[in-house]
């Protein structure tokens, strides 16, 4: 039955809406090509604007992607489940394996260093470290060939210089792994997560489709006493992500 409030809908959103549920029942299967705009066009009666927004809007919310050429295809990528407590346990880094390897398993996943370099924190960072001072890593990662996450971490200076901390490779289990080396390891994490749109340099980073959103989480680790250790500002693909959360009542 059509509502009120449907037919206010427009043209574009129905008939994305259709060819989302069709996703979502299985009609079109991951890597499946969706009706091209001529086929929407002929079946809704529509102009061809409207037909390629439809197309467009399930682009930006990563269930649909576009080869040249060929058409419209369902999205294969198959997204992380970031467990947002059981990554950051003592028994993950502390055995030599990354945080990442909780996420992702056995995927093909390439962390490019962008810059690891001695500089001066952003304000906001500044205030929960207690200095300016600082050692950052800025990272992206690429998982089965897509970006998918560009970070960067801030350690204060006078805690990591001479560390492996400021090496390209901080070695097995990662910074963590050297800040218990240094008698600091992590025993506390608090992560604030907003969504917004991304700026420029984010969406060439990421690769992403216009329109899409992203996540960004700012996590501060403490030691037992705690005293910050670092900060860890990510930026996610909001497409490519569950984020999971487990609490004890």
């Amino acid at each position: 039955m059509t509502t009120a409030g449907s037919t206010r809908e427009p043209k574009y959103q129905r008939i994305a809406g259709a060819l989302r549920r069709d996703i979502a029942a299985g009609r079109y299967a991951p890597g499946d090509r969706l009706p091209g705009e001529n086929d929407l066009m002929a079946e809704h009666g529509v102009a061809r604007m409207t037909a390629r927004q439809a197309l467009a809007v399930l682009q930006a919310e990563g269930l649909a992607e576009a080869r040249k050429g060929a058409g419209v295809f369902v999205r294969e990528f198959q997204p992380i489940r970031r467990r947002g407590i059981g990554r950051l346990s003592r028994e993950q880094w502390g055995s030599g394996r990354s945080v990442w390897q909780a996420d992702v398993g056995d995927r093909d996943l390439a962390v490019e260093v962008v810059e690891v370099a001695e500089g001066e924190a952003p304000p906001a960072v500044a205030d929960v470290l207690g200095t300016a001072a600082v050692w950052l890593r800025r990272r992206r990662y690429v998982l089965d060939g897509k970006p998918v996450m560009v970070s960067v971490s801030y350690f204060p200076a006078g805690l990591v210089a001479g560390t492996p901390i400021t090496a390209t490779d901080t070695g097995p289990g990662g910074a963590y792994a050297r800040l218990a080396e240094l008698g600091r390891a992590p025993e506390r994490f608090r992560e604030e997560i907003r969504s917004r749109m991304p700026g420029a340099d984010e969406t060439r980073q990421l690769h992403l489709a216009a329109g899409t959103p992203v996540v960004v989480i700012w996590r501060t680790a403490f030691t037992a006493d705690g005293t910050p250790v670092e900060v860890n500002e990510m930026v996610l693909d909001a497409a490519s992500y569950v984020l999971e959360y487990e609490f004890e009542g």
